[in-house]
């Protein structure tokens, strides 16, 4: 009986493998000897993640291989899958063991995405009639695969559900192509007709992401400042002792709040009599942060160290290759019994790790550890693998931080509660109460773990708070002095780039949306999965729709005009995650078929090419922003037509292209020039390009000019 297990990619076979003796290593799979779980051995193969894809639309249909408004709508009446080039020799492999074999393993992930990899795979291999068993685990432990091999999910209702996972995300799978191929250049062919000289991207999660920075941005530009009025007290007791304290009182005008001091006899900067009428004093605590799902540690890093999603990402795939993290891509913030148990077992090391002491409440808490709340991943904790002293002097420093915070907020779970006392001193003057605030820490408790987080934590709006505040007593008489404080509103704060993670996430609560949609969206956690927002974060950087400046998030001219001809289209919207995802989910429960839910994608796609049609060519402010953005962009004027030069990837290019095709590249002996040494050029003057490489690694300045051909010719050296 030959066994066939399918990874869903290389790591996951490899660690898998590493749980049993291997016999033979092969490039395309790995053969393991027979044991307990597998008595006659067992082939472990692999995919690359989406080994299998859909085809492009000219492969469908040659009429469809280039962007043409004539041709569209792009639906297919038969999809069409294939394996990219790249992929297929190892595609071949795996379908050559998955024919050979007598059972067949899906160990792909286990969430919807892994079933779909999985059963697309098998189609296009040919491969039928199998007998197939589900790999259910949410660790490489070796324990765990272990255990999960030895009980695998055979049964036909965990089979079918497995099926039905893969149906809703080929589902999402198809509508995601159908709205990328019809959406991408319908908008570029008709913002072209408007004379845009770029292509656009439009997508399901990478447009309203977009849309939704675009959104803040006009808050903040319209943003009007409005002026307020507060009235502060200062007050000095009987030795001396100084307290600043604040009226509950917001007025939008001096002459209200000068209305305010008549009506109750106050003077302002004058010394008048005070009264302490209450001192309140309350011992208060907070609990250790919820466990790090991929969004919480990514949104962390990023405040912490300016870490990009991607890095995040990227890195924990790292420490987990490594076996020093649990699975990354989780939106989980829960542990099951399984994984506390060993925690506990371990929290002595993993203090020794970060150089840390505290006796450790190893009793379970709800708050962390609850197995109905852990689904197909969860929280991201340490492994119970310790690593020696080399492995972490071998981690880079992000490596080490990544990991660090890892362990400390798993080891915040077992630590005490940050508690401190808080006081609120009441004064009255005339019967104008203010309150003044102060705490105290008295047990940092899991804080200690951290860097120390300001004192300001939980301040009331309507008090001014103190470390430390004199000793006073109720009926205790003080001198008071009084006075206006002018305000003013601030604007919204522009996103920082670990902020469009949780912007995604919540996509839709800010939003004027249905009630059911802004709950479906609330439930499937925005647009994207945490598995997949990095990516999309990297895609709008790429397609230059958004800039990212020290860490702060701004929409560039192009995402602009993509904003502009988006507005008011689904398409730019969270709102059509929800319509989907209300859809998807009957899929996924059988209760509707992948071929319904197509046909209203289909539908829907005619509806957008109409809208788009209709609201493009009659949108004023739209073109002013094309001509504008257009007018941004070019760098100089054309030495053959004097037409604008645009920037392209890896030259500069005439805007009148394809009437004029001069073009300048971007580099003189590998070395990039930069946007003035290009101006210059093309003003026809000689520029200076420093810090060409010489062969021994040394560099020298040069100076070029451009010729009547478009090549740069080397002048002199400069210094």
């Amino acid at each position: 009986m030959k066994t066939v297990i399918l990874a869903e990619k290389p790591p996951q076979a490899k660690a898998y493998a590493e749980a049993f003796e291997v016999a033979k290593r092969e490039k395309t799979h790995i053969e393991l000897k027979p044991c307990s779980i597998f008595p006659h051995g067992a082939v472990i193969t692999w995919g690359i993640g989406h080994l299998v894809e859909i085809a492009l639309p000219g492969e469908h249909d040659e009429k469809w291989a280039n962007w043409n408004l004539e041709h569209l709508p792009v639906v297919p009446k038969q999809f069409t899958l294939k394996v990219a080039d790249s992929k297929k020799v190892q595609f071949n492999a795996v379908r050559k063991l998955l024919k050979e074999a007598d059972l067949i393993i899906n160990g792909c992930d286990i969430d919807r995405e892994g079933s779909n990899i999985f059963y697309l795979i098998l189609k296009v291999a040919g491969v039928v009639n199998k007998p197939i068993k589900r790999l259910f685990i949410n660790s490489l432990e070796i324990d765990a695969i272990r255990k999960g091999f030895q009980n695998l999910q055979s049964n036909e209702k965990d089979i079918e559900k497995d099926k039905l996972m893969h149906q809703e995300a080929h589902a999402r799978q198809i509508a995601d192509w159908l709205v990328g191929m019809n959406g991408s250049p319908l908008y570029s062919l008709l913002l072209q007709k408007q004379g845009l000289r770029e292509k656009l991207s439009v997508g399901r999660c990478q447009s309203p992401l977009v849309m939704m920075i675009y959104d803040h941005e006009q808050k903040i530009k319209n943003f009007i400042a409005k002026p307020f009025y507060e009235l502060h007290g200062k007050f000095a007791t009987s030795g001396q002792l100084e307290y600043i304290g604040k009226a509950k009182l917001k007025l939008d005008s001096r002459e209200e709040l000068n209305n305010f001091l008549l009506e109750n006899q106050l003077s302002q900067n004058v010394s008048m009599k005070g009264k302490v009428t209450n001192v309140e004093k309350e011992t208060k605590g907070t609990k250790a942060p919820r466990l790090h799902s991929l969004s919480t540690l990514q949104a962390t890093a990023n405040k912490k160290w300016k870490y990009s999603p991607k890095t995040v990402l990227d890195t924990m795939q790292t420490l987990y290759e490594a076996k020093l993290v649990t699975y990354p891509r989780t939106s989980c913030n829960f542990i099951t019994e399984a994984e506390f148990a060993y925690l506990v077992q371990n929290v002595e090391k993993y203090q020794q790790i970060i150089n840390v002491s505290f006796e450790a409440n190893t009793v379970l808490n709800k708050r962390y550890v609850d197995n109905s709340k852990v689904q197909e991943h969860f929280a991201i904790v340490p492994t119970k693998t310790i690593p020696a002293i080399n492995t972490l002097n071998g981690l880079s420093e992000t490596e080490r931080n990544i990991y660090e915070e890892i362990l400390r907020s798993t080891l915040a779970m077992f630590h005490s509660d940050y508690k401190y006392e808080e006081t609120v001193i009441t004064t009255s003057v005339n019967d104008v109460e203010f309150y003044t605030k102060g705490k105290v820490e008295l047990d940092l408790g899991w804080k200690a773990l951290f860097v120390k987080d300001s004192a300001s934590d939980g301040a009331d709006k309507d008090s001014v708070e103190h470390t430390v505040l004199p000793a006073v007593s109720s009926n205790e008489d003080v001198k008071a002095l009084v006075f206006e404080k002018e305000g003013s509103t601030t604007p919204p704060k522009p996103f920082t780039e670990g902020q469009l993670i949780d912007l995604m996430k919540t996509a839709g609560k800010t939003l004027e949306i249905d009630e059911s949609d802004a709950e479906i969206l609330k439930e499937v956690e925005g647009i994207g999965t945490d598995a997949t927002r990095s990516n999309i974060i990297e895609t709008v950087k790429q397609k230059e729709y958004i800039s990212i400046k020290k860490n702060i998030v701004s929409v560039t001219p192009k995402g602009e005009i993509l904003c502009k001809a988006l507005a008011n289209s689904l398409v730019g919207s969270p709102i059509l995650t929800a319509k989907w995802e209300s859809k998807l989910r009957l899929i996924g429960q059988g209760q509707l078929t992948l071929e319904s839910f197509v046909a209203d994608i289909n539908q829907y796609i005619l509806e957008m090419i109409q809208d788009a049609k209709k609201n493009i060519t009659s949108n004023a402010d739209l073109n002013t922003s094309i001509s504008s953005a257009q007018t941004k962009s070019e760098i100089g004027k054309c030495p053959k037509c004097s037409s604008g030069i645009v920037e392209k990837k890896g030259f500069f290019g005439c805007s009148n292209y394809p009437n004029c095709k001069f073009t300048l590249s971007d580099n003189f002996r590998k070395k990039k020039l930069t946007k003035a040494n290009i101006k210059n050029l093309l003003e026809g003057k000689e520029t200076t390009i420093k810090g060409i490489k010489k062969a021994d690694t040394s560099t020298y300045n040069a100076v070029v000019k451009l010729n009547g051909k478009g090549f740069l010719d080397f002048v002199s050296f400069a210094k």
